[in-house]
């Protein structure tokens, strides 16, 4: 199917972007979801968290449904979570071209501990 992302396989290939109507304009997009999972690389189990996105457009914004779409090609990915917030920030960074952007995760509890792992990238200066 089109569009569709590859199991196993984290998809940035289905980041879509549209123009931001206003450049020039500074103004904070957050996103966030409390549905964000991907696998434990160890054991296989799900690992859930909420998700945040900001970010700073300069001349495109992300369309909501393929970033859904994205972020839910993560589900059946065993991955570390330093590496999965890494990992969102690199691609949102590559396609939004962004003035600024932060992605936090917030894991829901396993054995006792939370973890909490954030990111962020800015192109002040460059």
């Amino acid at each position: 199917m089109k569009n569709m992302p590859e199991f196993n396989k984290v998809s940035k290939s289905l980041l879509q972007v549209m123009p931001y109507q206003y450049p020039g304009k500074k103004i904070n997009v957050c996103i966030e979801t409390e549905e964000f999972t991907c696998l434990c690389p160890w054991t296989g189990l799900p690992d859930f968290a909420c998700l945040t996105i900001n970010y700073t457009p300069a001349k495109t914004v992300v369309e909501l449904k393929s970033l859904k779409m994205y972020l839910q090609s993560y589900r059946m990915v065993g991955m570390v979570h330093e590496s999965v917030v890494n990992s969102i920030l690199a691609d949102l960074t590559s396609v939004l071209k962004t003035k600024d952007i932060s992605v936090e995760l917030k894991f829901k509890i396993r054995g006792g501990i939370a973890t909490t792992v954030s990111a962020s990238a800015s192109s002040k200066g460059k």
